[in-house]
């Protein structure tokens, strides 16, 4: 059923590095399928089922034939020369390559996969969505039939060990992001564009034109995105997903399928309106005291935030900041600079270091260090240490008809365990607002 996988690990003294969802499936495929394999776990947690652990968990490496690494374990400071290295991704992709249209991007990627997994469904195949929205592709397999069609979610992170791409691969962008577990720049792009480093022959990159001379460097074959013309297909008023950004990723979407199969993109239009938008992605809240409140919390560099703000056209309120990764804000100040948010409200690192390129640069820009001022005309700037600090500000300060948006532009993992909690919260506080 999956012979190109147990070859590979048949025999081999294996290791899984890192012990979080897709650790715990890998194991229990091995322990399903390879039951004689001598098999071992590593992760810096101590926990059940962990024989390696604490600082120097990533040494027993070297005492394996072969290490099957999970997305989260960084390897960035760490000699791997000599040791034998794949993931889930990489074998599955090994086994299913024909079968699979894999979808990556720093932005865009889980909307992307969600909507070409609701096309293909809606259109009567037999989809199966993976991968890094949440689902381990080792716990799909044994769904898979021949007429399957997998749509797998790749990060950067499950990208980095693989040499083996999918049979169409979508790059939709990339942007500074994650240097925190890549090191560099250089290293997270490298690794975005492993998609397709190893495509072969009938293989099909789809890519915005951005990235068309690395497509073309590759030698690989492409179609480029961006340029689709839609307008005349599709009506954007009834299109469930909005702004410029999404109509790219419907772009991609439409172009993905038509590469897996050859169906005429406009057979799957009526199916474009019927989709639902993922939680957290500009996504509606509520109007609550008067006060539109808009959810965008997996915005986790400068790029989304802008888009946010393009998308909604106006904004009075945006919550800023979070876990500093050390990316680039120039170009979030200088859209700011260019259009001005009445108020600007800051938290974490990130944002401090984004309140200190808008501080005193922003045209007649005040900064308030209480929390709850006196309405005062803007563009203000505003810290807060929580996000209920955040809430008592807008009470001070919100008129009815204003809009606010959360679209952080950092990581939340100074305060929260994910975007999803982070979001969570601030539907909470939303939908009492004004109570």
């Amino acid at each position: 059923m999956f012979d190109l996988i147990l070859n590979r690990l048949r025999g081999k003294r294996i290791l899984i590095l890192g012990f979080g969802r897709e650790g715990k499936s890998t194991l229990r495929f091995l322990q399903k399928y390879l039951p004689e394999a001598v098999v071992a776990v590593a992760d810096k947690n101590e926990m059940e089922a962990v024989q390696y652990f604490g600082t120097g968990y990533l040494e027993a490496m070297y005492d394996y034939d072969i290490v099957i690494k999970t997305p989260g374990i960084s390897l960035k400071d760490f000699d791997t020369k000599g040791v034998e290295i794949t993931s889930q991704t990489d074998l599955f992709l090994g086994q299913f390559h024909n079968q699979t249209i894999g979808i990556t991007g720093t932005k865009g990627k889980s909307t992307t996969t969600s909507l070409i997994y609701h096309l293909l469904k809606s259109s009567g195949r037999d989809a199966i969505l993976t991968g890094n929205i949440g689902i381990p592709c080792f716990d799909i397999m044994e769904d898979i039939k021949p007429e399957s069609v997998v749509v797998y979610e790749l990060s950067a992170h499950q990208l980095e060990y693989v040499h083996n791409t999918p049979r169409v691969g979508v790059l939709l962008n990339v942007f500074e992001e994650h240097l925190d577990h890549f090191g560099s720049m250089l290293r997270y792009k490298e690794a975005k564009l492993r998609i397709m480093r190893h495509m072969g022959g009938d293989d099909i990159a789809v890519v915005h034109e951005d990235l068309l001379d690395d497509a073309r460097k590759l030698l690989v074959n492409h179609i480029v995105f961006s340029p689709f013309d839609i307008d005349k297909l599709i009506d954007k008023d009834r299109l469930p997903l909005k702004g410029e950004h999404n109509l790219l990723n419907v772009k991609a979407a439409l172009l993905a399928c038509h590469a897996y199969d050859g169906v005429d993109p406009e057979q799957l239009i009526p199916y474009l309106y019927t989709f639902t938008p993922l939680e957290h992605r500009l996504e509606p809240v509520g109007t609550f005291g008067g006060v539109t409140f808009v959810n965008d919390s997996i915005s986790t560099i400068p790029q989304a935030a802008i888009q946010a703000c393009k998308a909604l056209g106006r904004v009075d309120f945006l919550l800023l900041g979070g876990f500093d990764r050390g990316i680039d804000y120039q170009p979030l100040a200088d859209f700011l600079q260019a259009h001005p948010v009445r108020h600007l409200l800051f938290t974490g690192e990130a944002g401090e270091r984004m309140m200190e390129l808008l501080d005193g640069v922003s045209t007649g820009s005040t900064t308030c260090d209480v929390k709850a001022p006196e309405p005062v005309e803007g563009p203000t700037l505003y810290y807060y240490a929580t996000m209920e600090e955040a809430f008592a500000y807008l009470a001070a300060q919100a008129k009815p008809g204003d809009v606010c948006l959360l679209s952080p532009a950092a990581s939340s993992y100074d305060q929260y365990k994910n975007f999803e909690e982070r979001g969570a919260k601030f539907k909470r506080l939303a939908a009492t607002f004004g109570k």
